[in-house]
């Protein structure tokens, strides 16, 4: 039944083919479906942290550039202030590219980008939602990237941005160096977004390829490493395309405690953060080493989350692990290669026990 008649003419049509992003609802006593890190801030770093949001005048709007920010950024991201562009999570900044470069190719209806599956659903999401169609190449069976088909996208698809996430998401893994720079050189009249919200967690970044080629952008955010509730997420390219996407960005898109938090965090808060990274991972590890002695396979991960394959269908575990209140991620309803695939977030020592001890009745 169409609810909306009276709108149904101007709608985009693609908005009736999709649905609104809605993470899982209820109450749950260990909730590992997010990927946000585990709650491990000092009582003096929070209090700290707390003191720094709090704007010294309610009735002045934020800073329309957000330059402190962008010069904090620049400074942990090895860049200058003009090749950052900040926004509300890497949510808005990925909106904020595809809304700047949708200009369709020519003899093309729209525009396009190519991206890899299964991969962050809002590349796809915010896309589409724009009228810009997706092309989504699958991962090979390692859940690398597959060169051959990502080269045949490209070829067909003529994109205007090409995203890969590394560390993946859902995947965990990273994507190999080699095979993502034969993607960029396949693509040089393309962005090429570089996406490393989990490379807190990862052996190596790969943002020494934004200085190796000049259609390299690198998305960076805090949401993974203990700051999800900022919402600040960052783009780092050339200055002259920023200067352009800057132009689609709303003003004051960043309020006050969103700039002060995020610059001290970069500034104020590298030990809090280290000592997040390294709890992460080696709680990672050792979960990955308890369910590989249950028999349970998992996907080598360098991210802040594992990607196991359960011995029963994923939407069955999910539910039984739902009813003991643990939350995690199911990805088993897309069929296929995923049909038995759940996503883990790494938490407390405590919510990590009641994962594995719930998962061991399946094993």
């Amino acid at each position: 039944m169409n609810t909306l008649p009276r709108f149904a003419s101007i709608l985009r049509p693609e908005l009736a083919e999709m649905v609104a992003y809605v993470p899982h609802p209820g109450a749950y006593e260990v909730r590992l479906d997010a990927n946000e890190a585990p709650p491990l801030l000092s009582p003096e770093a929070h209090a700290r942290l707390a003191r720094a949001l709090v704007p010294p005048a309610l009735q002045r709007y934020p800073d329309p550039r957000s330059q402190e920010l962008r010069e904090a950024i620049a400074a942990h991201a090895g860049a200058t202030p003009d090749e950052v562009l900040a926004g509300a999570g890497s949510d808005e900044v990925i909106a904020l590219l595809l809304g700047a470069l949708d200009r369709p190719r020519e003899g093309l209806s729209s525009a396009t980008i190519v991206t890899t599956t299964p991969t962050f659903v809002m590349y796809r999401h915010s896309a589409r939602a724009r009228g810009i169609k997706t092309i989504e190449v699958p991962l090979d069976a390692r859940w690398d990237l597959d060169v051959g088909g990502m080269k045949r996208a490209i070829e067909f698809g003529r994109p205007n941005i090409i995203f890969v996430a590394t560390p993946n998401n859902p995947t965990g893994g990273a994507m190999s160096e080699e095979r993502l720079r034969a993607v960029i050189e396949a693509a040089p009249d393309a962005l090429v977004v570089i996406d490393e919200a989990y490379v807190a967690f990862a052996q190596k970044s790969a943002a020494s390829l934004r200085g190796a080629y000049p259609n390299v952008a690198v998305l960076g955010t805090l949401s993974k490493i203990g700051f999800a509730s900022l919402r600040v997420g960052w783009v780092v390219a050339p200055a002259e395309l920023i200067a352009e996407v800057d132009k689609v960005r709303q003003p004051y898109n960043l309020s006050i405690p969103q700039q002060r938090g995020a610059t001290f965090v970069l500034r104020e808060m590298r030990a809090e953060i280290e000592a997040v990274k390294t709890f992460v991972v080696a709680e990672r590890e050792r979960i990955a080493g308890e369910l590989r002695r249950m028999g349970i396979e998992v996907t080598p991960s360098e991210a802040n989350f594992l990607w196991i394959e359960t011995p029963h269908p994923a939407v069955e575990v999910f539910e039984s692990l739902a009813k003991k209140g643990v939350l995690v991620r199911s990805f088993g309803a897309r069929g296929g290669r995923l049909s038995r695939r759940l996503r883990v977030t790494v938490g407390l020592t405590h919510e990590n026990d009641r994962l594995l001890e719930a998962l061991a009745e399946w094993t």
